[in-house]
C-alpha cells in the first residue's frame, strides 16, 4: 500500500497531464455530490475516471521505464510510447461519453 500511494503521489507531482486529470475528477465529483447524482450513475462516473488515472499511470511508467532503457531517440520506443499515450486519449474520450450520458442528472434535467 505504501509503495502504491507513493507512486500515485508521485504521479501527480511530477506529471502534468495528472494534475490536469485530478482537477477534472475534483470538479467532477463535485458536480455529482451538488446535483445530488443516484448511487447507479456513479459507479460509471467512478469507472470512467479510474479508467483515465489507469491509463494515464501505465502511460507514466511505460515512458519512464522506455527512457531509462533507451536514453536515445529509437523508432520502436517511440510506436510504444505513442501507443501507450494514445490508449490515454481513448481512456479520456470514453471518459467524456460516459460523463456527457451523465450530464442530466449533473446538471438536474431530467433525461
Amino acid at each position: 500500500m505504501h509503495h502504491a500511494a507513493n507512486g500515485i503521489a508521485r504521479l501527480v507531482r511530477e506529471e502534468v497531464h495528472a494534475r490536469i486529470h485530478l482537477v477534472a475528477t475534483i470538479l467532477l465529483g463535485s458536480a455529482g455530490v451538488a446535483s445530488g447524482l443516484p448511487p447507479e450513475r456513479w459507479r460509471w462516473l467512478v469507472v470512467a475516471c479510474a479508467l483515465v488515472w489507469m491509463a494515464e499511470a501505465f502511460n507514466t511508467a511505460i515512458e519512464r521505464l522506455a527512457d531509462r532503457v533507451c536514453p536515445t531517440q529509437d523508432p520502436a520506443i517511440g510506436a510504444a510510447k505513442d501507443l501507450a499515450a494514445g490508449a490515454v486519449l481513448l481512456a479520456a474520450i470514453a471518459a467524456l461519453a460516459i460523463g456527457l450520458s451523465l450530464l442530466p442528472a449533473l446538471t438536474g434535467v431530467r433525461s
